[in-house]
């Protein structure tokens, strides 16, 4: 029997043989697939705004349902600026794979995130 799926409770991973799991999020768990990942958050703690992250194996696609965020990209230089992608309801920017990555909220929103987790590192902003 089939059963409906609270995407804001489980993630589905989409795996090479074509087989769709739903199971439990983990931002560090390589599922063996594709992840995808939707997130109520209301405040910048819910998305670890003090610290970067990267996911090695693959772009990610970060998406915006509701609400508004901040996409900040570490500088890829020393000395360089944070670049910022502001996403309202509805988009979405495509973090490269391997690049330092973190986010910030306008207000309470909804997120979806869709990637290879294999691999994934996340670092404090301030470097302990």
């Amino acid at each position: 029997m089939t059963h409906p799926i609270d995407m804001f409770a489980r993630a589905l991973t989409f795996h090479p043989d074509g087989a769709v799991e739903a199971a439990e999020r983990r931002m560090d768990a390589d599922s063996g697939g594709w992840q995808v990942a939707a997130f109520h958050v209301e405040t910048d703690a819910d998305v670890h705004a003090d610290h970067w992250e990267m996911h090695p194996a693959a772009e990610e696609a970060v998406c915006c349902l509701s609400g508004g965020i901040r996409v900040h990209f570490r500088p890829e230089e020393p000395g360089g600026e944070e670049e910022t992608v502001a996403l309202p309801a509805g988009g979405a920017v495509i973090v490269p794979r391997g690049r330092w990555h973190r986010l910030e909220l306008d207000g309470p929103s909804d997120i979806m995130s869709i990637t290879l987790r294999r691999g994934t590192r996340l670092e404090r902003r301030d470097g302990t």
